[in-house]
């Protein structure tokens, strides 16, 4: 309860801003964010509609029931509050007086605050600067923070605005050479990762808002995401970071199944998901944080190849990983790929499964849609299987003709493949992102086509089954989800992961609940 946040030390805190516009629905917001199992509240008094200092803050105070921030947000510093500051500053002294746990001032007017609080006080200040801009340099965070700190604040906190996700490590360098308990996080979405790893980094709290579009700042998550999906209670400066390296990571349920996977195991490790822009920058920037694994996504299974230290046999075959893991020994990082046995086995299983040795792909046609990692790890492993590939891309070039002389097959344009009337048997597999949510009405083959098809594999898992998919079945072929494939590699990954073997059907019997 209210006496139980300590300042020295002992985790990071969930804090659940509250925008109600009345006093009314603050308090019942209050109460549900308590159901909710967050630690402490932030009373947001200039979201408040008509507001009485003297009336309202009584009864805020005399009705919670988590500990409470109080703060009065004005416009020039990203809130509702457009009155003078003077009356400003002495509601925020009278909350500190009549019990509030922490009252947060702005760093421009922390002196007069402090000096207009009784002595002692019980309300811990928390001096804040709020950056809508960008996020600066870690010297000139760090020259900011020495002046927060000479104001006499309890607590430091520092939001910025992340253009790219390696201004993340500003912030997380914030968290590390603070002399005070400090709350630093950058907003947007490719701030994401500073506030699920502020745990990590010996952050004070972390905010996670009430409801979807209910969000204080950009780029917050929900409480039900950081408890349920980060398990951000658990998480600590021994955590393991693991996550999703792409550009379409915020539709990846990955997050959701890897940490339901360490939950399962008990294994300290937290995976994230990771926007980013520029894998090479990315890769180069994050390197010293010492995070232990990375799933690769979408378009950087072929350039993540080039940045590992060492790339597994299978994978450099391949020219493409989707795994890479920290190895412990010496912290190289090592790159696999999951993908290929994954997409494999399950269309091989559509097919009837293996027979005394023998693939039921042997001898067929095996048309792949795309030419990137995925494309190849299937391209690959049917080439491997005793089929003939054949490479379909919406262009021909240089990369399609690659992939196809690698695999000893050809390469074709989409344009030619929609003429194409292949011999009975033959597999069909998309591996580019077409008909993934949000677009789930797009398709990369007309239905007219599909039926010269035996079966039909589709790499997109969200949804699980595409329009691809459903057309296909409806002419009565065979199909296979890349559900099926995410769930093999994904349990492959995690082995990896955490460098043991796992308990594969239970890790399967998970993802299916969870999913």
């Amino acid at each position: 309860m209210v006496n139980s946040l300590s300042l020295c030390g002992g985790g990071c805190y969930i804090c659940v801003p509250l925008l109600a516009g009345s006093i009314s629905e603050m308090l019942r917001e209050m109460r549900i964010a308590h159901s909710k199992g967050a630690d402490m509240v932030e009373f947001r008094l200039d979201h408040l509609t008509e507001f009485e200092p003297q009336a309202d803050i009584p009864i805020l105070l005399q009705e919670k029931q988590l500990p409470a921030i109080i703060t009065c947000r004005p416009v020039w510093e990203g809130g509702k509050y457009n009155g003078d500051d003077d009356d400003r500053i002495s509601a925020l002294a009278l909350a500190a007086e009549l019990g509030a746990d922490f009252v947060d001032i702005e760093m421009q007017k922390a002196s007069e605050l402090i000096s207009a609080l009784q002595k002692p006080s019980r309300a811990k200040v928390i001096v804040s600067h709020h950056n809508f801009d960008c996020t600066p340099s870690s010297e000139e965070l760090g020259c900011l923070v020495s002046k927060m700190q000479s104001t006499g604040a309890d607590i430091i906190k520092v939001v910025t605005t992340a253009r790219s996700i390696t201004d993340v490590i500003h912030v997380f360098q914030v968290l590390g050479r603070s002399q005070a308990p400090t709350i630093a996080l950058a907003m947007g979405q490719q701030g994401l990762i500073s506030r699920l790893l502020t745990p990590k980094f010996g952050g004070f709290l972390t905010f996670g808002s009430m409801a979807s579009g209910r969000e204080s700042a950009p780029g917050q998550p929900t409480i039900e995401e950081l408890q349920d999906i980060y398990r951000l209670p658990r998480v600590g400066r021994e955590t393991e970071v693991f996550g999703i390296i792409g550009q379409l990571v915020g539709y990846s349920k990955s997050p959701l199944i890897h940490n339901r996977f360490f939950q399962e195991i008990g294994y300290d490790g937290l995976y994230v998901p990771f926007l980013v822009h520029n894998f090479k920058v990315f890769f180069g920037a994050f390197h010293p944080l010492n995070f232990t694994g990375f799933s690769i996504s979408i378009p950087y299974k072929e350039v993540a190849l080039e940045c590992c230290d060492e790339v597994e046999s299978f994978a450099k075959a391949i020219g493409a990983v989707n795994t890479v893991v920290r190895r412990r020994s010496d912290g190289k990082f090592i790159g696999y790929n999951t993908d290929c046995e994954a997409a494999v086995g399950a269309i091989e299983d559509g097919l009837g499964g293996v027979n005394d040795g023998v693939s039921p792909l042997f001898n067929k046609l095996v048309v792949v849609i795309g030419a990137g990692g995925a494309a190849k790890a299937i391209a690959f492993g049917a080439k491997q299987r005793g089929a003939h590939p054949l490479i379909a891309n919406r262009h021909y070039e240089d990369r399609a003709q690659k992939l196809a002389e690698a695999v000893g097959g050809t390469a074709i344009t989409l344009d030619q493949l929609y003429e194409l009337q292949p011999s009975p048997g033959s597999v069909l597999a998309n591996t580019t992102p077409i008909g993934m949510f949000p677009n789930e009405n797009e398709t990369p083959m007309p239905k007219s086509v599909l039926k010269h098809y035996s079966l039909v594999f589709d790499v997109v898992y969200t949804p699980k089954v595409t329009r691809l998919l459903t057309e296909a079945e409806e002419l009565g072929l065979c199909v296979v989800s890349g559900f099926e494939m995410f769930i093999r590699q994904a349990i492959e990954q995690f082995s990896l992961f955490v460098a043991k073997p796992v308990p594969k059907q239970q890790l399967r019997e998970v993802m299916l609940n969870v999913m």
